[in-house]
C-alpha cells in the first residue's frame, strides 16, 4: 500500500497567525480584540469549525520545515543572466524573496500586445514564478506581458476586463476605495491607487524601464514567526 501523502504546508509563521486568518472583519467589528478573536477560533466558536490544536499545527509546521530542508534548493532563474533593463533587475532583486515567501509582490504592467492593443494587468509575481519559465524573461528572449488570467487584466482598446484571485491574493473589486487585493496569508489589504496609502507592510515602487509603457511594483512583506 502506498504511503499517505503528507499534509500540505501551512502558509502561516505562527499558530497565532493561523488563528487570526479565521477571524473575519465582521468578527472584529463586534470583538474589537484580535486576542479574543483568536481565543474564540481556538475554542471552535469562530472559523471553519475544524481548527487545528496548537500541537497539531506545530507538528505540521515542523514536518514542512523538514521537507523544505531535505528538498534541493531551486536555483534562481536570474542567476548568471546579463540584466540590461531596470525592470529585469527589479525582478531579479525580488525573485528569491518571492520564491521563499518572505515577500509577495504584485507587478503592474501597461504595454501593447502583439496586436498593438494597449493592455495592462496586476500580476501575482510569486504565482507566476511557479507557472512560467522566467529564464526566458531574464535572458531577454521573451517579455513578461499581461494575461487575462492575472489578478486584474484590462484591454484598453476593446474595453474588456477580467478579475481572478490567485493562490496568494483575493481580488476585491466592489469597494469605494477602488481595486484592492487581500493577501491570503496575513489578510492585509494592498491598495493600488497611486494616490492612496498602499497598506500595512507594503511599499509602492515605480520602475523606469525601456521595455514597457508603465511599470509599478507593490512589495508586501509577510510576517514570520521568530
Amino acid at each position: 500500500m502506498a504511503a499517505a501523502a503528507p499534509p500540505p504546508p501551512l502558509p502561516f509563521g505562527t499558530y497565532e497567525e493561523y488563528l487570526e486568518s479565521q477571524v473575519t472583519a465582521r468578527d472584529m467589528h463586534y470583538l474589537e480584540s484580535e486576542a479574543v478573536g483568536r481565543q474564540l477560533v481556538e475554542l471552535g466558536f469562530r472559523g471553519s469549525g475544524d481548527v487545528l490544536r496548537r500541537e497539531e499545527f506545530e507538528a505540521r509546521a515542523a514536518a514542512a520545515a523538514g521537507l523544505a530542508a531535505a528538498a534541493p534548493e531551486k536555483s534562481l532563474a536570474s542567476i548568471g543572466k546579463e540584466l540590461k533593463d531596470n525592470f529585469l533587475r527589479a525582478l531579479a532583486e525580488r525573485e528569491e524573496a518571492n520564491r521563499t515567501g518572505k515577500i509577495s509582490s504584485i507587478i503592474f504592467i501597461r504595454d501593447r500586445n502583439s496586436r498593438h492593443q494597449e493592455v495592462s494587468a496586476y500580476i501575482d509575481y510569486a504565482h507566476r514564478l511557479t507557472t512560467d519559465d522566467f529564464e526566458v524573461y531574464f535572458s531577454g528572449k521573451k517579455r513578461l506581458l499581461p494575461r487575462n488570467t492575472d489578478l486584474s487584466f484590462y484591454n484598453w482598446d476593446r474595453n474588456v476586463s477580467t478579475l481572478n484571485s490567485s493562490p496568494n491574493y483575493q481580488v476585491i473589486a466592489e469597494n469605494a476605495c477602488g481595486l484592492l487585493f487581500k493577501n491570503k496569508s496575513d489578510r492585509k489589504i494592498i491598495n493600488v491607487d497611486p494616490k492612496a496609502y498602499p497598506g500595512d507592510n507594503t511599499t509602492r515602487t515605480p520602475v523606469e524601464t525601456d521595455l514597457y509603457l508603465h511599470v509599478v511594483i507593490y512589495d508586501h512583506t509577510l510576517r514570520r514567526g521568530t
